[in-house]
């Protein structure tokens, strides 16, 4: 594991990079003004089925200063929790862990849906609003005691996350903490992660 590599980045306004004389090498990268990042976040009634209200980060991942601010948000919250692995959800929390994972110096590793992972491995089956569903991950992908957090993009009713939880307690992982950026706290998810730890960074 290669942790402490991650320094925060600084966080400027547009007022204050007007008129700069250049980067300073031995400063962090400046990123794109602070943004409000539940703006990007676009509502769907009916989908996937009538009835839900589907939250969609994609217009979050298409603009680069918002996608840039949420990994970073994630870097920030672990970057000195020595995290082994970084572990994501598939498939939105491949696109926030990953890059997390390069952040924070950690490995990346995915918990898939059905039929994906050619090796051996561990299943649990979960609930969700609009049905069941099964996740995956190798026998192989943790060791005992190895420290890791689950990053996903959303948690509603805590299926996918209790799944995973459930198959990284059968590795013997060492839960350090889920991370969400967006929560719909109504649901109540944060209760199948009773006794872990959970950030999310957008509420509803």
């Amino acid at each position: 594991m290669l942790g402490g590599l991650y320094t925060p980045p600084a966080i400027v306004s547009t007022e204050t990079n007007a008129g700069s004389g250049g980067a300073n090498p031995l400063e962090p990268e400046p990123i794109a003004p602070m943004v409000e990042l539940e703006t990007y976040i676009r509502a769907i009634p009916d989908f996937p089925i009538p009835g839900i209200l589907f939250r969609d980060i994609t217009p979050l991942l298409r603009d680069g200063g918002a996608f840039r601010r949420s990994v970073d948000l994630f870097a920030q919250t672990y970057h000195d929790k020595k995290i082994d692995y970084v572990v994501g959800i598939e498939a939105r929390g491949y696109m926030l862990g990953a890059p997390t994972a390069y952040a924070i110096g950690a490995g990346f590793v995915p918990v898939r849906k059905p039929g994906k992972l050619p090796g051996a491995r561990h299943t649990e089956e979960y609930a969700l609003e609009y049905g069941t569903n099964t996740l995956e991950i190798h026998a192989d992908a943790v060791g005992q005691g190895q420290r890791v957090v689950v990053i996903d993009d959303l948690l509603a009713t805590g299926g996918t996350a209790g799944a995973t939880r459930r198959l990284l307690e059968k590795l013997g992982a060492k839960i350090v903490g889920f991370g969400f950026l967006v929560e719909l706290a109504e649901l109540n998810g944060r209760k199948a992660l009773d006794g872990i730890d959970v950030t999310s960074f957008i509420r509803y």
